[in-house]
């Protein structure tokens, strides 16, 4: 048994044990009351960091049609070809044709020629300019790198079509609508529009021939015609909403039509927004009928030499073009033609002499001011060419590899990344970040589109969906 006096001993010795183990313990850990030190920071990137810098600044690009370039005024261009002069005076029907434009010069120019020289009269075609830059191309005031740069002065002066400048950056489907209220704001019942990376031929090899617009007229009485798209078996009659000619490369649309399905839908700026609209327009029981006025031909650069859409050909000195006339080889020339106040040409008979000139009155810009040196040397050494002739048929063959050049295109609008310039110049945008910004609004339109029917893909119909089902469906995916 443990003494009083052994337990006086072992309990200081106990207490001193359990201070020291207690103290060796609170020791090794970390003290509580304070917060562990922050890990030790990355050091800092210099800020801003800089992507790589961009080429120096390009040259400017080249002129595609130097006739026009040095033109100064109408006089000093080509004639549109006999066979394709627009009727004078104009047809009753209105012929509005709207082109828009964003980027790239070249296509533009390319187009507004096909439309001329298809028959087309200026002052019926409408350059809708979708810049962003206000009145810069106006005043002159862009550089031809700068993907924005257009020609105003050529297109209106010497061309002598109207441009309409855009408030602001409009997407595909904002300046579809605005198409639609200016039609709407001028008591149109119709219009045309067309794309810009295109050229428009007329059908030279037809019998009896007409021109590329004489048939968009004919389209258009054919469309509103008391009798059109009327069952025979039920008499009933469809509307429709629009005719196109080469899908919507160049489109007739019924402005009552677009009206009915409440216009195109904004939200859905770019990609998709046709699907949703042609979609809506079956919803409704309207029509979208084929129509065919020409051959149009979806490119993706300009030809380098524009003059051959006004199909002219080198000159056959006098004697040789007797000698071909009177000889037994001589085939391409022996019709003589009639062209009337219309357009439409007839074949009347077989030449025995010279070849009377073709004539008809035109819509387009009267002639007027001196002809540049260089320009009179081309009219001068140049006649115009006969109606389907070899020089057209390989115009054709031309056109049709510069569409198979677009279609191989991985990217086929690659086009539109061809001019890097414009820097310092009013209303400048950097060219790549544009085109970023753009992927990225196409990309959020599609997701739009996506969720407004619950449904990815252009097939909405297929699939059961009906008007008012927009907004009200969930995803299927």
């Amino acid at each position: 048994m443990v003494s009083l006096r052994s337990r006086y001993i072992f309990l200081p010795l106990i207490l001193a044990l359990v201070t020291i183990t207690l103290f060796l313990l609170r020791s090794s850990l970390p003290y509580t009351s304070q917060p562990p030190p922050p890990p030790e920071k990355p050091p800092l990137k210099p800020h801003p960091l800089y992507k790589p810098p961009k080429p120096e600044k390009p040259p400017p690009l080249p002129e595609y049609f130097p006739l026009a370039a040095s033109a100064k005024s109408p006089a000093d261009l080509p004639p549109v070809p006999s066979w394709n002069k627009p009727p004078s005076p104009h047809v009753p029907e209105k012929t509005r044709l709207y082109i828009g434009f964003t980027r790239y010069w070249p296509l533009l120019q390319q187009v507004v020629i096909s439309y001329i020289t298809a028959g087309w009269p200026p002052s019926d075609i409408y350059v809708v300019e979708n810049t962003g830059t206000f009145d810069a191309n106006k005043k002159g005031q862009l550089t031809s790198q700068n993907p924005f740069y257009m020609d105003y002065h050529r297109l209106t002066e010497i061309f002598g079509v109207n441009v309409m400048t855009t408030p602001s950056l409009q997407s595909f489907a904002q300046l579809q609508n605005l198409y639609l209220s200016e039609a709407i704001n001028n008591n149109l019942t119709h219009y045309f529009w067309g794309h810009m990376d295109v050229v428009a031929q007329s059908h030279e090899d037809a019998v009896p021939y007409r021109s590329l617009y004489q048939i968009a007229v004919d389209t258009i009485r054919e469309s509103f015609a008391p009798d059109y798209l009327v069952d025979k078996e039920t008499g009933k009659k469809a509307e429709w909403a629009v005719r196109f000619f080469s899908y919507d490369w160049l489109a007739l649309v019924n402005v009552a039509a677009y009206v009915k399905v409440g216009g195109w839908d904004t939200m859905i700026g770019y990609y998709g927004t046709d699907c949703d609209m042609h979609s809506r327009f079956g919803m409704n029981d309207l029509k979208m009928p084929i129509a065919d006025a020409g051959q149009v031909f979806d490119v993706g650069d300009s030809m380098p030499d524009l003059e051959r859409l006004y199909r002219r050909k080198k000159k056959v000195p006098k004697s040789k073009r007797e000698e071909k006339i009177t000889g037994s080889t001589f085939d391409d020339e022996k019709k003589l033609l009639n062209v009337e106040d219309s357009g439409k040409i007839s074949v009347i008979g077989n030449v025995t002499g010279t070849i009377p000139s073709l004539d008809t009155k035109s819509t387009a810009p009267s002639p007027s001011g001196p002809v540049s040196e260089a320009n009179k040397k081309y009219l001068e050494e140049t006649e115009e060419d006969t109606l389907g002739s070899e020089g057209w048929k390989k115009l054709q063959v031309d056109l049709e590899a510069m569409a198979q050049a677009k279609r191989d295109d991985p990217y086929r609008n690659s086009w539109q990344l061809k001019q890097k310039g414009g820097q310092g110049e009013p209303f400048y945008y950097d060219a790549d970040g544009w085109e970023k910004a753009l992927q990225m609004t196409i990309e959020t339109g599609t997701k739009i589109y996506d969720e407004k029917w619950g449904h990815r893909g252009c097939n909405i119909r297929d699939v059961g969906l009906k008007e008012g089902d927009q907004w009200r469906v969930e995803h299927d995916w």
